[in-house]
């Protein structure tokens, strides 16, 4: 089927295209390239064989939308497209609200005009809140996330799921996954953020492979084995893996659904740091500092409801992740080439 893939050239994003792709989808492309390179694009036709279609600009454009809509027959949408640093989203939440929540809705507007039907939305466990007990099921209450990041997901899961009753011939699937990392296997595509990484694993890796001095830790008093933030972490594969198997469950299928996408267990910070000093062969420089604003101390999945249904389970563990990381930053040690 043809699949608009909304940051499709983002981390996320371009990995699901390949996946797509390998399961006989096609998908096409919208990003405004805020926190991603053109020259993804080379690398997925590289893997596939197939260079998608791609279109450069933002989901809050509907003019845009339109014509994507009007110039292919889009059978799904899924939506990755949004700004995702929690830490950043504290000091920024007008931006976080309008690109998120502003973007989510003029999508499915769009989506509307053109009579496309089958939605899957890239959510977060942030959704979740600070809950009492570990790990997180679905059936759980969501609460009011800690940061603006977290809350423009849950305030996008909670008008999605208002939108499909009052159009029950829609299909929603919100996919609430955990910490991504890891690479391609290949090492033709990893994460490649736009200047200071604000997540753990590429700053990690841009510090093994010499591009920054030390790592900082936020926090070492957390009430965790070892007092740093302890997460569920998933090889972005395995994510990607997911949305395919959620978009062969839910498409033409109307309904709300709601799956985890993690592995069922947590790591801590040093944890991660110590799997990737084994996977690179050399020690990773780090410091700790104060707490970030908006970090829970600790957190991880229950998949059960995605293993039963979509038939989906994490295959890839955090040797996998921080062994095809570290291919990707040493074979691209400044990240995709500009175009």
């Amino acid at each position: 089927m043809n699949v608009l893939i909304t940051g499709g050239i983002g981390y996320i994003g371009s990995h699901t295209c390949v996946q797509l792709i390998k399961s006989g989808h096609t998908p096409v492309i919208i990003d405004n390239l805020c926190n991603s390179k053109a020259s993804v694009l080379q690398r997925i036709e590289q893997l596939t064989g197939h260079k998608p279609t791609f279109y450069n600009g933002d989901v809050r454009d509907a003019a845009l939308l339109d014509k994507i809509f009007a110039e292919h027959r889009i059978d799904s949408v899924i939506h990755f497209a949004a700004l995702k640093a929690v830490g950043e989203s504290v000091n920024k939440p007008l931006e976080y609200y309008d690109n998120n929540i502003h973007g989510s809705l003029t999508l499915v507007d769009a989506m509307r005009r053109a009579g496309v039907k089958n939605f899957i939305f890239s959510s977060s466990a942030t959704v979740y809140g600070d809950q009492p007990i570990t790990p997180y099921v679905e059936t759980m209450e969501t609460r009011r996330p800690s940061s603006p990041y977290g809350n423009s997901k849950l305030i996008i899961e909670q008008c999605l799921e208002d939108i499909q009753k009052a159009q029950p011939d829609m299909s929603v699937a919100l996919l609430r996954y955990f910490n991504p990392v890891g690479a391609h296997s290949s090492g033709l595509m990893g994460e490649d953020p736009q200047g200071i990484p604000n997540n753990l694993m590429p700053f990690i890796a841009q510090v093994a492979v010499g591009r920054r001095e030390c790592l900082s830790i936020f926090g070492n008093d957390y009430p965790t084995p070892d007092g740093t933030c302890v997460r569920d972490y998933i090889h972005v594969v395995d994510v990607a893996d997911g949305h395919v198997a959620a978009l062969n469950k839910v498409t033409n299928h109307p309904g709300t659904y709601v799956y985890n996408l993690g592995a069922g267990f947590g790591y801590s910070v040093l944890d991660v740091v110590n799997a990737f000093s084994k996977a690179c062969g050399k020690p990773v420089p780090y410091q700790f500092a104060p707490r970030r604003g908006g970090d829970l101390a600790s957190y991880w999945a229950d998949s059960t409801k995605a293993a039963n249904e979509l038939g989906w389970q994490v295959k890839l563990n955090l040797d996998d992740m921080c062994a095809d990381t570290w291919r990707w930053q040493s074979m691209n040690p400044q990240g995709y080439p500009d175009e």
